[in-house]
Parts: structure tokens; C-alpha cells; sequence
């Protein structure tokens, strides 16, 4: 195993993991509004569902991609239409209400995960993690290694996000200040779609 490989790529999960992303900001408005215990399975979705992409593209999936780019193509674009209608749901979302409609809440362990595929900072560390170290350990080690540090930062990160977000929540208290917080949290959603018509 290559232990300054190892390094970088810890540093490399750090922050492309902690720093503000898709993920990162509905955890966010989801701590606001829901508070931490609603927002669990949302949490557990984007780890699991991140660590699986690694591992996927890892083991082979990755050459599929090649294979057929118009993928990535409508990936890119259906992850870009999906973002603009969470972003549109945040923006009209206020604090949960008491015995309010259950239809209504947080995302759910497996829409949390199906974004991942869909989620363009995504795939841009999973691509970075998977060409750039490769060589932090031989084959299949070097997967395996990959998706437990994914797993691991996936964990921290999301944990941080969502307890910052209920911890908002005693400073927030009324519907105007928790809506106003929501319509700049779903305008950063929108502004984190800015690499993906870029490149296009």
C-alpha cells in the first residue's frame, strides 16, 4: 500500500466530502426543517448510496460509461432537472408543522441513494477517486480501501450537515426566517448546477 496515496486521498475525501455540495445543502435545510431524527434516513441514503457508486464503478460499472457516453450525457441532464425540482421544494418548504400531513418530509433512504447517480459533484469524486488512486493499493484492495474511507467520510460529513442545520433551528423560529433560510439554501442548489452547464 502506498501511504502518501493513502494520505492524499484522505485529504481529498475530506474536503471534497465536508465542503458545500447537493447533498450537503439539503442535509442542511432538512436539519432546519425536519430536525436531525427525520433526517436520518435521508443521511444513511447518501452514505450507503455513495459508498455502492464507488464500489460499482470501481468493480467495472465505470466501463459501461465508456462505452456508451451518451450515459453520462443523460445522467447529467436528468441529474440537472432533478436538482431543479428538490431546489424548487426547498424553496417552498417552511418549518414541519405538528401533526402535519406524513406524505410530507425529508427525503427517504432510497431517494437519497438513487440521487447519488444522478448528483454531478458525485460523480465527480467518484471519478477522482477512482482514477486518481487507483494505485493507493493493488487491485481489489484498492476499491474496498476506497469505499470504506467513503463510507467513513460519507458518515461524518453528512452528520455535521444535518446537526448544523438542527442546530439553526432554536435561532430560526419563526415560518418567515425558516423560509427565507430555505430560498437561499434552494439558490445554492441551483448555483451548484453551474459545472454541469459548463461542460456541456
Amino acid at each position: 500500500m502506498s501511504e502518501p496515496l493513502l494520505f492524499a486521498f484522505i485529504l481529498f475525501a475530506v474536503v471534497m466530502f465536508f465542503t458545500p455540495g447537493p447533498n450537503n445543502i439539503m442535509l442542511l435545510s432538512s436539519g432546519l426543517t425536519y430536525g436531525f431524527r427525520r433526517t436520518l434516513p435521508h443521511m444513511a441514503g447518501i452514505i450507503f448510496g455513495f459508498a455502492f457508486m464507488v464500489a460499482a464503478v470501481g468493480f467495472g460499472l465505470g466501463t459501461v460509461f465508456v462505452a456508451y457516453p451518451v450515459l453520462q450525457t443523460v445522467l447529467k441532464y436528468a441529474g440537472a432537472a432533478y436538482l431543479i425540482y428538490l431546489a424548487v421544494g426547498i424553496a417552498r418548504s417552511g418549518p414541519a408543522q405538528p401533526g402535519e400531513d406524513a406524505g410530507r418530509g425529508p427525503m427517504t433512504f432510497w431517494g437519497a441513494a438513487m440521487f447519488q447517480w444522478i448528483n454531478a459533484k458525485g460523480w465527480v469524486m467518484v471519478i477522482g477517486t477512482i482514477t486518481a488512486y487507483a494505485a493507493i493499493a493493488s487491485f481489489p484492495w484498492n476499491i474496498l480501501i476506497q469505499t470504506a474511507i467513503s463510507l467513513v467520510m460519507g458518515a461524518g460529513s453528512t452528520v455535521v450537515w444535518a446537526l448544523f442545520g438542527t442546530a439553526l433551528r432554536p435561532v430560526l423560529t419563526s415560518e418567515r426566517l425558516v423560509r427565507g433560510f430555505n430560498l437561499v439554501m434552494a439558490a445554492l442548489l441551483l448555483a451548484s448546477l453551474y459545472p454541469v452547464f459548463v461542460d456541456a
